[in-house]
């Protein structure tokens, strides 16, 4: 398995790097593609990909021992946008938890996988073993049974028949990853494949990805924005500098070479009060199930003015249907006893009069952003609190935007449109979009997806100033410990229901 490219230059001249790209991808090698965010990570992988047509020349494939010799058949790319496939055409942003208003045709993951004969509950609860000699041998069936005992390991059969619009983000990831290894690829390029995940899930999945590299001969280019996420099984770094491909070098040598590390946020001189503050939000004995399944079973938890929160807990353990009910996004709230800023909900406040008071961002908020408005647009969504913005702001909205978008260092792309932004910039695009009302209540679920080692550092300090400021409250979702900004002064940990 081989790939080169010699003077690559795309036709197009917006798709172009500074430089020309000259690489070469060796058998046996494994590639981790790093740079900070913008830094021309994606355009490198869509001129891998062929998606980006070249002048002159093209990238030279050698997939053999696969019969397959198509690069759409061979090569297959997961990106850092999560989406629902083909749900996508319907889905809205909160679909997720409007079960009722979800078409009974909606994909599954059972109806999108290429082939699920091993992924249904009545299969043994061991993966197959699959013939590691004969694979190293070059057998194309036995690549195919470890890469089908590698999906059998990432995705939950009970998980097979959900409507595809209902799972988690970590869920999704997982769902992406299965669906394309059974596709069988000899090139498996996965863009930020641990974020979203919690620590178990990103253990496991290094192993799966290991015993993949190990076993069938796949070459496998991580593109990373978390320089940190490295795995030991990668065994070259591609460095991605301001659209210049810089030289490969081993994984030990760019390790070696990283002088600048991320370091936390200086705490606040602010402590938490003893006097607790008025109650912002409250649940008393909220059960949320869907069908037969529970996702939150009798929670009670009770946030005051001025705390900070970590809410934690593996993936479908329910911290986003949890947020969803404080934002007011799931119709099951009105069944449960909820007080938010305290009031009982349901008893005649309007979904804004609630979400007036609330910044909030999240994977779902990002998945649903699919129009491509210029992104001082998608800032002022903020102001109305939707999702998605038909009218252009005001003068005066308009400045306030560009003050958030400027605090955020993103300024300069108030007019591009927020689907040409890298994941990075759509990433602190919807921050500001948070940020921007100077909310009472800032509920940030995975805020730092996709965001540089500098970026993250950067954020995590606004974070912290915003947490100071009297008045202010914060409920925070990480599965990375170290996102999690000093200021934290409770913790919530869900326990997934069985």
């Amino acid at each position: 398995m081989r790939i080169k490219i010699t003077e690559g230059v795309p036709r197009h001249p917006d798709w172009r790097m500074a430089e020309p790209v000259n690489l070469e991808i060796l058998d046996g090698e494994q590639i981790a593609i790093v740079g900070d965010n913008a830094s021309g990570k994606t355009r490198l992988v869509e001129i891998l990909t062929g998606h980006y047509p070249l002048f002159r020349t093209e990238v030279q494939y050698d997939f053999g021992p696969a019969e397959r010799r198509l690069v759409s058949e061979n090569v297959k790319y997961i990106t850092f946008r999560d989406s629902y496939g083909e749900g996508d055409r319907t889905y809205y942003y909160q679909q997720r938890w409007n079960q009722h208003d979800i078409p009974e045709d909606m994909p599954t993951p059972r109806s999108l996988l290429p082939s699920s004969s091993l992924l249904t509950p009545s299969d043994k609860s061991q993966p197959p073993q699959s013939d590691t000699t004969s694979v190293r041998g070059g057998g194309h069936p036995a690549q195919s049974q470890a890469q089908e005992a590698a999906s059998f390991q990432i995705f939950s059969p009970s998980l097979l028949d959900k409507p595809i619009v209902t799972l988690s983000s970590g869920e999704l990831r997982r769902f992406q990853l299965t669906k394309a290894l059974l596709g069988r690829p000899r090139v498996l390029i996965l863009d930020n494949p641990f974020i979203g995940l919690d620590a178990s899930t990103r253990d496991q999945l290094r192993l799966i990805l290991r015993q993949l590299t190990e076993q069938t001969g796949i070459l496998l280019i991580l593109v990373l924005s978390r320089s940190d996420d490295i795995p030991d099984f990668i065994t070259h770094v591609l460095p991605v500098d301001s659209l210049r491909l810089l030289p490969k070098m081993t994984r030990k040598e760019f390790l070696a070479q990283q002088a600048v590390e991320c370091r936390p946020p200086v705490p606040s001189s602010s402590t938490s009060a003893t006097d607790k503050g008025p109650e912002i939000i409250r649940l008393n004995h909220v059960s949320i199930r869907y069908g037969n399944r529970t996702i939150l079973n009798d929670l009670n938890w009770t946030v005051h003015e001025g705390e900070r929160w970590a809410l934690t807990g593996e993936n479908g353990s329910g911290k986003s249907t949890l947020l969803s009910l404080v934002c007011a996004d799931n119709p099951q709230s009105y069944a449960c006893d909820i007080r938010l800023f305290g009031r009982k909900r349901g008893t005649g406040e309007s979904i804004w009069d609630i979400k007036r008071n609330i910044g909030y961002v999240s994977p779902e908020m990002h998945r649903a952003y699919q129009r491509d408005l210029p992104a001082i647009d998608i800032v002022a969504s903020g102001l109305s609190d939707s999702v998605g913005l038909y009218v252009r702001p005001r003068p005066e909205e308009r400045q306030q935007c560009l003050r958030w978008m400027r605090v955020f260092g993103i300024e300069e792309l108030a007019e591009r449109t927020f689907l040409r932004l890298s994941s990075g910039e759509q990433r602190l695009c919807l921050l500001a979009r948070a940020f921007v009302k100077d909310p009472s209540l800032l509920i940030l679920d995975e805020p730092l997806h996709g965001l540089d080692l500098g970026k993250r550092a950067f954020v995590l300090q606004l974070i912290e100033d915003f947490a100071a400021r009297p008045h202010k409250t914060l409920v925070m979702v990480s599965h990375y410990e170290e996102e999690l900004p000093p200021c934290i002064t409770h913790r919530l940990r869900l326990q997934r229901c069985q």
